[in-house]
């Protein structure tokens, strides 16, 4: 085991839910790193994760946890209308950064932060959940080995019933826009993880999309308020894609299709096989891999291998704590690791941004949009 001094000293800015089930359970089962402080704009929450987490210090001053010397990485764990002012003044203190999606809401923000941190030799990762979970890095160790040959269409779906029900308060969203236009929300929140992988797994950029959103439910409890507002957001969306390596696609997310969260599912079909790798907590398993082959067509499930399981896991673990332990794994790996190895970092944030924005354009356009958009 690392001595103390060797260990990477961690800040996370947020204490929510995901940064008390995900983010700090993560860094926490790594005996590479050490959690020194929380900060939150509500410092009661952030007394009492630190409380319930072992953690020696809370703090209500994200700023100067942010400029401290002896912290080397921040992860920032906030809403996302801060995400890019916490990330770049993290950055600009020199520090490595585990940033929730997005780091900001138009791809050219993000990407200006990706390419302040490689100036100062950073490393950046973004909360890409699903890229580390044990099947989604099985199937990508099977691609590389040939097993679907030439792709030919990827269809990625997330979709859960979290907020079928109006009175489930909804959170992450501005209240305060412009209620007349129809704004992105599933798409980006619950779109973006799957787009994701979509390239990650054909190797490949989009190319051209073209999609729809609606909002089925036109008033629910916002959280920010309490109270039952009209919120014009997309709750189901779907578009289309061309690759730029000839494959196409779809990609589906939603906020009211009825399943259980976090209902990812991914699958890619080529020329000598198919996978399907479903992410969806079902009878207390959080994730199933599925193989076909051209002369044995019906699926069949596969074991994953205990290689692709964090310290400790195993397939009944709850994929929240699961998923994120690998994710911070392979950020320490990167950040100890001389090389340029840094994959889910601000540059593929700032491509699946791209998309996002792309097929906003695409829906209000009424037509495909070409990929890369203008700068």
């Amino acid at each position: 085991m690392p001595s103390r001094e060797s260990r990477l000293r961690v800040g996370v800015l947020g204490a929510g839910a995901w940064a008390s089930r995900a983010h700090v359970p993560g860094w926490l089962r790594d005996p590479r790193c050490e959690v020194v402080a929380i900060a939150d704009v509500e410092l009661d929450r952030a007394q009492a994760l630190a409380e319930e987490q072992g953690i020696g210090e809370a703090t209500a001053d994200w700023e100067a946890l942010v400029a401290r010397a002896n912290v080397d990485v921040i992860d920032i764990a906030t809403p996302s209308a801060t995400h890019f002012q916490l990330a770049m003044a993290a950055i600009e203190s020199g520090k490595h950064v585990l940033c929730e999606k997005p780091v900001a809401f138009d791809f050219r923000e993000t990407r200006r932060a990706g390419e302040l941190a490689r100036s100062k030799g950073l490393k950046t990762k973004l909360g890409f959940t699903f890229r580390y979970s044990p099947g989604v890095q099985y199937a990508r160790e099977l691609l590389d080995q040939g097993f679907v040959g030439r792709p030919f269409i990827f269809n990625g779906y997330e979709q859960n019933s979290q907020w079928i029900n109006p009175q489930t308060p909804l959170r992450q969203v501005d209240h305060t826009r412009d209620q007349s236009i129809l704004h992105v929300s599933s798409l980006e929140g619950y779109g973006a993880p799957i787009i994701d992988i979509g390239r990650w797994w054909l190797g490949a950029e989009y190319g051209s999309v073209v999609g729809t959103m609606r909002n089925f439910i036109p008033e629910r409890v916002v959280r920010a308020t309490g109270q039952m507002m009209r919120m014009n957001i997309d709750d189901g969306d779907i578009f289309m894609a061309e690759f730029t390596n000839g494959a196409i696609g779809s990609v589906q997310s939603s906020y009211v299709t009825v399943g259980n969260y976090p209902g990812v599912e991914a699958r890619i079909y080529g020329e000598e096989g198919s996978i399907i790798c479903r992410l969806v907590e079902e009878y207390g398993v959080a994730e199933t891999i599925k193989v076909a082959r051209p002369d044995a067509v019906e699926f069949e499930e596969l074991k994953i291998p205990e290689r692709f399981y964090p310290t400790g896991g195993h397939a009944r673990e709850s994929w929240r704590s699961m998923f994120y332990a690998n994710l911070i794994k392979d950020f320490v790996d990167e950040i100890l690791d001389d090389s340029d190895r840094n994959q889910g970092n601000f540059d593929d944030g700032a491509a699946v941004q791209e998309v996002i924005n792309a097929v906003e354009r695409s829906y209000q356009e009424r037509r495909w949009v070409d990929l890369p958009l203008d700068a």
